[in-house]
């Protein structure tokens, strides 16, 4: 019988700062959103002090009783290395991992030696020791049933951060209590739908015909019955599925008011996205550029426009940084606060492959991107630039707490001192 596993990090971003700073041990951390907004990630005493997904830093920051809470910002390049660490000692330990997440990864537990119980704590011990990073771990039949069951091990304290639901009788026990809102891959506008049809549990979902369950979510809701009954539909992927398209967007930390400050921006909206090209082994054949103002300050001016065109396949920086800021210089407009704007890039296909007789080759121009990756990669992300991405930019997202890149930036490791 297969046996899926998923590992889910505990307050993942969290976790990532603890890891590094051993004395937030037992204190409240959260992460903040982009431009320091909202609260994205919590630990458990921060909620216990009553901070909730999404509430706005700016009316909760002078709260006395939160005078004890340590703020972060996003660190996004540290957060992506320490789950990229996590994927490789799970390797180590499991012959098929399938990240889901950046914090979950579902593992293939078929045919592994011993009690899986144990085998399962020693990973999550593992883990935790090699990347610091607390686990939970639920495993079972189906991944459905796996993803439920790493739901339980979390919610509940007793199950210690485990969960097994690969006897029946024993899932089932939990599917009369759950109720269905839990199950992955039924979201919150297909709930009150279950409801109406007199299914609020799992166990009522599991046992209700299959065509009422077609008739409610389509073939999809069908092999997700299937699956909580124990009959797997869904495979681990041996090769992730390709990017239909890509962005990378933001909102500034303060209005942009000039061309000048805007064309940066989008050129450095275009180089951010071509490494993601890269890294991914793709070209992308179309491009799109959007810009607008504060929709909650319409008083100030509205305007939001976007352009696209479709281009030989590429991932070059320095080609999409022009191509971007001529479709900027057609939707640009004086007079207005801008407070965000972003590249998209889609048409993505394996880089390299030619799809018409008149695409040029683009040798020479891989070997630049090659050197700049490299470098970038050894120490750290825009170590060397395009100038076109600018120097200043004051208009970046608020980070004022954020913390150093630990793992990603040479300049800001940790280092030992002997004594």
């Amino acid at each position: 019988m297969k046996i899926y596993g998923l590992i889910d990090c505990n307050s993942f971003y969290c976790s990532c700062q603890r890891a590094f700073e051993p004395k937030l041990k037992r204190q409240a951390v959260v992460v903040l959103s982009n431009n320091d907004g909202c609260a994205i990630a919590r630990t458990s005493e921060a909620k216990a002090l009553g901070i909730k997904m999404g509430d706005a830093w700016h009316l909760i920051r002078n709260d006395r009783k939160l005078s004890s809470v340590q703020w972060y910002s996003s660190n996004y390049p540290l957060y992506a290395d320490m789950s990229r660490r996590v994927y490789q000692t799970l390797l180590d330990h499991v012959p098929r991992v399938e990240p889901y997440s950046i914090d979950e990864m579902f593992l293939d537990l078929t045919g592994l030696h011993g009690d899986l119980s144990h085998r399962c704590e020693l990973i999550r011990a593992q883990v935790e020791q090699i990347t610091k990073i607390p686990t939970c771990v639920g495993w079972g039949p189906t991944k459905a049933i796996a993803k439920l069951a790493n739901y339980v091990a979390k919610d509940r304290p007793e199950m210690e951060g485990l969960c097994d639901f690969t006897d029946e009788r024993t899932r089932h026990r939990f599917y009369r209590n759950l109720p269905v809102s839990e199950v992955w891959g039924i979201g919150r506008r297909l709930v009150p739908k279950l409801h109406e049809a007199s299914l609020r549990t799992i166990e009522q979902f599991v046992q209700a015909e299959p065509a009422q369950i077609r008739s409610i979510m389509g073939i999809i809701g069908v092999r997700l019955q299937a699956e909580l009954r124990g009959e797997s539909c869904l495979q681990l992927s041996e090769v992730a599925e390709q990017r239909k398209g890509l962005a990378c967007t933001r909102s500034f930390g303060q209005p942009i008011t000039t061309y000048s400050d805007m064309r940066e921006a989008i050129a450095g909206f275009a180089t951010r996205a071509s490494e993601k090209l890269r890294a991914d082994g793709l070209d992308a054949g179309h491009v799109s550029v959007f810009i607008q103002t504060n929709p909650h300050k319409r008083q100030d001016g509205w305007y939001a426009n976007q352009v696209s065109i479709t281009c030989a396949p590429t991932n070059n920086a320095l080609t999409l940084i022009g191509t971007a800021t001529r479709l900027l210089r057609t939707i640009w407009r004086d007079g207005y606060r801008y407070a965000k704007g972003g590249v998209m890039l889609n048409d993505l296909a394996p880089a390299g492959q030619q799809t018409s007789l008149f695409d040029t080759p683009q040798e020479r121009s891989a070997g630049l991107m090659d050197a700049l990756d490299t470098i970038n990669r050894r120490y750290g992300r825009e170590a060397i630039k395009p100038l076109a991405t600018g120097t200043e930019r004051s208009w970046r997202p608020r980070q004022g707490m954020l913390s150093p890149r630990f793992t990603t930036d040479a300049g800001e490791m940790m280092e030992a001192i002997a004594f």
